[in-house]
């Protein structure tokens, strides 16, 4: 496996993340475009969009996020493992912050509730 633009830690992460999921450097068709947006000449005149593609899975990715074909390479198989990881029903990590996000909303709306029930006026027949 190659070394990307990222830290020793993140590289290691990457690895142990394809090992545990099964996903081999020969199972990925990996190719190289030039990107678009942001980044003038430089994205003009270099291929940084990296495109993989799964074989075993037929799952496709394209990243172009970064300027550095490196990184993008990095973001591109995360973004494939993240995938992978969806379509076998493992939580993400997107996941698990929507849930997270999901409980928050519950919990104040039901304070919120509580609070403006406990605000409001009995209003009786006679007044």
């Amino acid at each position: 496996m190659s070394i990307f633009a990222v830290s020793e830690e993140k590289n290691r992460w990457l690895r142990q993340k394809m090992e545990s999921l099964g996903v081999r450097e020969e199972d990925i068709d990996e190719q190289f475009i030039r990107s678009s947006g942001k980044g003038g000449q430089h994205v003009n005149k270099t291929s940084t969009c990296v495109y993989l593609k799964h074989k075993p899975t037929g799952i496709e990715v394209k990243c172009m996020r970064e300027r550095s074909q490196s990184l993008n390479r990095f973001l591109a198989r995360r973004e494939l493992l993240e995938k992978i990881e969806a379509r076998a029903g493992i939580a993400t990590a997107g996941d698990l912050k929507q849930e997270k996000i999901r409980k928050q909303k519950a919990k104040r709306k039901k304070k919120a509730k509580e609070k403006y029930q406990a605000a409001e006026p009995l209003h009786g027949p006679d007044q």
